[in-house]
């Protein structure tokens, strides 16, 4: 096994294959208590108003001792027309279940020779499109708002 090259996100997401003879593991996962929501708009009316925040900072590394440090500033509205309102606890669930998702579609395609940054990208990527169909409004920034408290997940 130690001569398979291997790609490891540290406690980031999920199990996934990699194509072309090499081999990309994702370990562990986010969960919904890695999502430190915070108000950054109060939400003063029934519909489309408030937003909350949270800030995940993923720890991406490789057997060979590479690392990056990959930072998600996630960002939802506390309420949407489409969907109606959106608990704390309820946004976390779909955060964390979002970016699993995500980590499973991007890591996927990552082999040995991809820059650790561009990894972060792709994933930030995929998980602002994943959370935006899950949950209209929502979005992931490559910063976090300053209101927020970053959880680091893995080294």
């Amino acid at each position: 096994m130690d001569r398979l090259p291997r790609f490891i996100p540290l406690a980031a997401l999920l199990t996934g294959c990699a194509t072309g003879g090499s081999m990309t593991i994702v370990e562990g996962s986010l969960r919904p208590e890695h999502f430190q929501f915070v108000t950054v708009v109060p939400q003063t009316a029934s519909g489309a108003d408030g937003w909350r925040a949270a800030c995940v900072h993923v720890g991406l590394s490789r057997v060979a001792g590479e690392s990056y440090l990959c930072r998600l500033g996630i960002e939802m509205p506390m309420e949407n027309l489409e969907d109606g309102p959106l608990s704390t606890s309820l946004a976390q669930r779909i955060a964390a279940d979002c970016a699993n998702l995500a980590a499973r579609l991007a890591f996927e395609s990552v082999t040995p020779t991809t820059p650790l940054v561009l990894a972060c990208q792709g994933f930030k990527t995929t998980y602002d499109t994943t959370l935006r169909r899950a949950f209209a409004g929502s979005r992931v920034n490559a910063r976090c708002h300053a209101k927020t408290t970053p959880v680091q997940v893995g080294p």
